[in-house]
């Protein structure tokens, strides 16, 4: 086992950079996730003598990432919606270029400025590419501080084995949160040395690389995104990650991921009480999203309702995944409020009957 702590969400994330050998971050404070800077400028360097920067902006952290990233660095940057958005001509450049890097972004309220309370309006911004162009992240969903703590391991790992950003898509409350976290080991940065493509510079040994997303000959754009396109397909095949509880026996399922997944595990429990066989599918992965999964459980139950923190996002995924074979409901609470069980479960049993 490893070491046992009581932490926040922002600050597991934060620790858990640090053990798995980051070598930079470079970020801008915002509310609600600031922790992350504030903890990083207080233990990383300290420890590792990796670089943490505030930069001037959330735009000059993207770019800062690009470079680092362009060097072969394990690297990141944290933000939350507002400032997520300004970085999303960044990102699109880092995709176009192929580079590995690991975003983090805690949802606040919107749109605008909205509030600092916890949302999950920033869904379609994540897995349908909030940038310009044809590109896809990977986006991992954490439902627990556990597991905001391990996917950064996680998420370099996919971003380096497909040379691709990674998103870790949370919430507010999931930040702020504190809950018993089991850490990894420390790991030596030296361990990942910067990869053969990494712009290190030319050698007597070898060559000079050459990063780039510009490519001004339509035929040389086109060639690199039908090789995006082919890795994502790869990504699609391989890495769909996603928790089913109760859906063998279920004729009802409620879908939600993240904060909202918890509140409908209670949902389903007290459903079950009463006698209804309501299940839960949690999508852990939200691009690549697991509609085969979805899919499957549609041909056997009377309906689906999704769970959001939003005005209705994901239930246009799970729409697409059942297809018709059944109907699809959304509950949402937006502006920051978190819906309780009892209100949920009053929404399912509206919708259960009818469908009877």
């Amino acid at each position: 086992m490893g070491e046992l702590r009581l932490m926040k969400g922002n600050e597991a994330m934060a620790e858990a950079a640090i053990r798995a050998g980051m070598d930079a971050y470079f970020g801008y404070p915002i509310t609600p996730q600031s922790e992350i800077l504030e903890y990083l400028t207080r233990e990383a360097y300290q420890r590792t003598e990796c670089t943490v920067l505030q930069a001037e902006s959330e735009v000059a952290s993207i770019n800062m990432v690009y470079g680092a990233a362009g060097a072969g660095a394990r690297v990141w940057t944290s933000s939350s919606s507002p400032g997520i958005s300004l970085m999303q001509e960044g990102i699109s450049y880092i995709a176009g270029a192929e580079l590995p890097c690991l975003l983090v972004n805690i949802n606040r309220g919107g749109p605008g400025l909205g509030t600092i309370q916890p949302s999950q309006g920033d869904y379609f911004q994540s897995v349908k590419g909030g940038g310009h162009g044809d590109y896809r992240l990977i986006v991992l969903a954490p439902a627990t501080v556990q597991e905001m703590s391990d996917f950064v391991l996680d998420g370099w790992e996919l971003a380096e084995k497909y040379r691709n950003p990674v998103l870790i898509l949370a919430d507010g409350a999931l930040g702020q949160m504190m809950e018993k976290v089991e850490l990894r080991e420390q790991l030596d940065r030296a361990a990942h040395s910067p990869p053969a493509w990494a712009t290190t510079g030319k050698t007597k040994d070898r060559d000079h690389n050459v990063i780039t997303s510009l490519f001004i000959k339509p035929e040389e754009m086109e060639q690199v995104n039908l090789r995006l396109q082919e890795k994502y397909r790869t990504i699609e095949a391989n890495e769909v990650r996603v928790q089913e509880v109760n859906t063998d026996d279920a004729d009802f399922a409620i879908v939600a991921y993240g904060l909202s997944a918890r509140i409908g595990r209670k949902v389903m429990e007290l459903l079950r009480e009463e006698g209804m066989k309501v299940g839960l599918i949690r999508p852990i992965t939200l691009w690549p999203y697991p509609y085969d999964a979805i899919a499957k459980v549609s041909e056997r139950v009377k309906g689906f309702l999704t769970l959001e923190l939003n005005a209705g996002q994901m239930v246009e995924d799970v729409r697409l995944a059942a297809n018709g074979r059944c109907p699809v409901g959304h509950y949402g609470r937006m502006g920051g409020i978190i819906p309780s069980p009892e209100e949920v479960v009053e929404e399912v049993k509206k919708m259960y009957s009818k469908i009877q």
